[in-house]
């Protein structure tokens, strides 16, 4: 079987809020009553089933590949939040995996691999304990100390480009002003090559990163081709944490993922991104 080329990576779920990934048809709750996703999430529904149904298939030429599951793949009970669908978390979970399982499963059917990275504390749970339990169900590759989940994963993607190394982990810094929104990918991308010219370590082609819900990316020119530092798109709509901060509370909530590809003429990266149109105009 073909070792995968590709690489797909999908971030920010936050499954258990009201505006997160949920499946269409809802959720059983605890004590036997049932959460009916709103219009956004039916609307999300809707583009997740798009990008995993035709958008990977086309960008991956249905060739096995691995996934990344990069932070942030529940809600959690957070900052007190009203806008939970359950603050049971073993119904977050329920969500989480009902959410992911198909596609892991055709993904290791096909001889690909499912990596999950830890996210915020308040989602993720400290130390991630509140997902470890579902990458663990879900097969997730173990990191060297045996844990599912991890803070970051270095990966190299296999292909003609023997330089295709990957650094992920979820957090980077974020901006109020979309004038600096592609300052700290930057940064982030030229201290990964500086670290690494330190250490005299092989520096990453791509680095991605998660947590801000606004997908970018930034390139850098080396000796092996370009390397890029590539923020995700997310799977959550507008809570009302987003209203509180400069430049996303004018902004739609953008919805989507990446695939990173070791091709025969290059490496690449592609993008699937969705986004809300703005609320009704009042007349």
């Amino acid at each position: 079987m073909a070792t995968p080329r590709t690489l797909v990576v999908v971030s920010d779920l936050h499954c258990g809020c009201q505006v997160g990934l949920c499946p269409a048809d809802g959720i059983g709750l605890d004590e036997g009553g049932h959460y009916t996703p709103n219009a956004v999430q039916q609307a999300t529904w809707a583009w997740w089933n798009e990008f995993w149904g035709e958008f990977v298939p086309v960008t991956t030429r249905k060739e096995p590949y691995d996934i990344l599951l990069n932070g942030d793949w529940l809600d959690n009970e957070h900052h007190g939040a009203k806008t939970l669908i359950s603050n049971n978390i073993e119904i977050q979970r329920r969500i989480a995996i009902r959410c992911m399982e198909r596609h892991v499963e055709v993904c290791q059917k096909a001889g690909g691999r499912f990596y999950v990275t830890r996210g915020t504390g308040v989602h993720d749970g400290e130390s991630g304990q509140d997902v470890e339990r579902i990458a663990e169900e879900l097969g997730a590759v173990p990191d060297a100390t045996g844990k599912f989940s991890r803070w970051e994963m270095w990966k190299r993607i296999e292909g003609p480009d023997s330089h295709c190394l990957v650094h992920a982990l979820h957090h980077i810094g974020t901006t109020g002003s979309a004038h600096y929104e592609t300052s700290a990918p930057n940064r982030e991308l030229v201290a990964e090559y500086v670290e690494a010219a330190q250490t005299a370590e092989e520096p990453p082609r791509f680095v991605i990163r998660s947590h801000r819900h606004r997908h970018t990316a930034v390139p850098l020119a080396t000796i092996h081709g370009r390397a890029w530092c590539v923020v995700t798109p997310s799977w959550q709509g507008k809570t009302g944490f987003a209203y509180r901060v400069a430049g996303a509370r004018i902004s739609q909530p953008q919805f989507g993922g990446i695939i990173l590809r070791n091709g025969d003429e290059e490496v690449y990266w592609r993008e699937f991104w969705r986004c809300l149109s703005r609320p009704k105009i009042e007349v």
